[in-house]
């Protein structure tokens, strides 16, 4: 607001010196006076800056590029489960692209790797149940649910990245444990996971950066 109201005295001063200079010259018969006239241009010139500097957001609110969000499904050190989402921004060039353009790569996940896709047919609900190896599962139709044991829900949809990583939690009893998902609406969910045999999963959310 500090800057705007600068800004406005700014135009105030300017004007009065254009008034003063005679630039707002009028053909004979029109009745308008300079003291009319100086508002109305007061106004068109400084309502693109007003309404730009209202819809402006703060710089440092706005996420740099590139910068992907994807939720981490992982087991705590007393074997609860929970759903927290991340941000994935370690990228770096890829120095192996060949046609000039620039392209960036993530920290790669390596490691003895199956990549399945699943389908589940519309309808299709599972029991709790744990995961047994890491896996990366991304959407690619349809909306697809999972529920932690701590009671947080999300629904990805296609697109969406998932790191299913509650592996090894441990329940009271009855109660349930690990993870349940189920499809979202009538129509079936299609998977694709990439699952490592090798990965330590963390118990602590979000360290893949």
């Amino acid at each position: 607001m500090t800057e705007i109201r600068q800004f406005a005295a700014e135009l105030s001063i300017a004007a009065r010196s254009i008034q003063a200079k005679h630039i707002f010259k009028h053909p004979p018969g029109d009745q308008m006076s300079h003291t009319k006239r100086l508002p109305a241009f007061l106004g068109a010139l400084s309502l693109p800056f007003l309404m730009s500097a209202v819809r402006a957001a703060p710089v440092e609110d706005k996420p740099s590029f590139p910068t992907l969000s994807y939720w981490d499904n992982w087991t705590d050190p007393q074997g609860t489960t929970h759903l927290t989402k991340c941000r994935m921004s370690a990228f770096h060039d890829d120095s192996t692209s060949s046609n000039g353009h620039e392209t960036l790569l993530s920290t790669p996940h390596k490691g003895d790797v199956t990549m399945t896709v699943r389908v589940q047919p519309s309808g299709w609900k599972g029991e709790w149940s744990e995961t047994r190896q890491t896996q990366w599962i991304v959407p690619l139709s349809g909306i697809y649910s999972v529920t932690a044991m701590d009671g947080n829900n999300v629904e990805l949809n296609p697109g969406d990245i998932l790191l299913s990583e509650d592996v090894s939690p441990s329940a009271s009893g009855p109660e349930p444990k690990g993870h349940l998902e189920k499809n979202v609406g009538d129509s079936a969910v299609a998977l694709q996971i990439l699952s490592f045999a090798d990965a330590t999963p963390s118990h602590v959310p979000c360290q893949w950066h």
